[in-house]
């Protein structure tokens, strides 16, 4: 079996803990590692398969090392500035941010669905909205079969999603502390209401789940 080399970018955050996670339950066959994140994070220690490794901060020199594959999720700004560079040094870049998504030349990959527009890759694979994910793998076969015309979602999200700072502000809510991330106390509520609202009346999550629907579905 071949070994890469694997480096994950935004290793220290809420889903870049979980992607180490899961590769390591996964026994993914990794030769060298690397962890990057923020200035902020640089130089903190943090444990994969037993050794304890050294965070990097992210910069352009970052990928002058050779990379196989590097796992994004530290933003979407961050995506946009440094996947580029690391795309033109060989690394196959798995961004899990919204930076790409849309992206004509960039293909937007859910394994169970559209496994073969991997192929079409030129060094940037994009990954879907956590909700996309989950619908389009029961979607696809209805879709193959009768062409779906509309679909009504209905999600409901946990704070996860918008980070560290969203749990925090669960937790204190749970001790009556006031919010610090939400316009309103999340703890045992439920706030209508994800991401920006756009001129269309939508939020921009809700878009999100248009846009990629179709784009996976190959049906624009």
């Amino acid at each position: 079996m071949n070994s890469y080399d694997v480096a994950v970018v935004g290793a220290t955050g809420m889903v870049g803990r979980m992607i180490l996670k899961i590769l390591e339950e996964r026994q993914f066959p990794i030769a060298n590692f690397y962890a990057f994140a923020s200035a902020r994070s640089a130089g903190s220690k943090i444990t994969f398969k037993e050794k304890e490794y050294v965070v990097e901060e992210l910069n352009e020199k970052s990928f002058d090392r050779h990379i196989d594959i590097a796992l994004f999720s530290a933003g979407g700004e961050t995506s946009k500035k440094y996947s580029p560079i690391a795309a033109s040094k060989g690394v196959v870049v798995i961004d899990n941010s919204s930076a790409f998504r849309m992206d004509p030349d960039i293909p937007l990959i859910v394994p169970e669905v559209n496994p073969e527009a991997i192929k079409k890759h030129k060094g940037i694979i994009s990954n879907p909205n956590c909700s996309t994910i989950q619908a389009v793998v029961a979607l696809k076969p209805l879709h193959d079969k009768y062409r779906i015309k509309r679909i009504v979602f209905s999600t409901y999200q946990a704070v996860s999603g918008t980070g560290v700072k969203g749990v925090a502000d669960l937790e204190e809510g749970i001790k009556g502390n006031a919010p610090k991330t939400y316009p309103h106390p999340i703890a045992y509520n439920c706030l209508p209401h994800i991401d920006v609202f756009l001129d269309n009346g939508y939020t921009k999550e809700e878009m999100k789940m248009v846009d990629e629907t179709k784009k996976i579905l190959n049906d624009q």
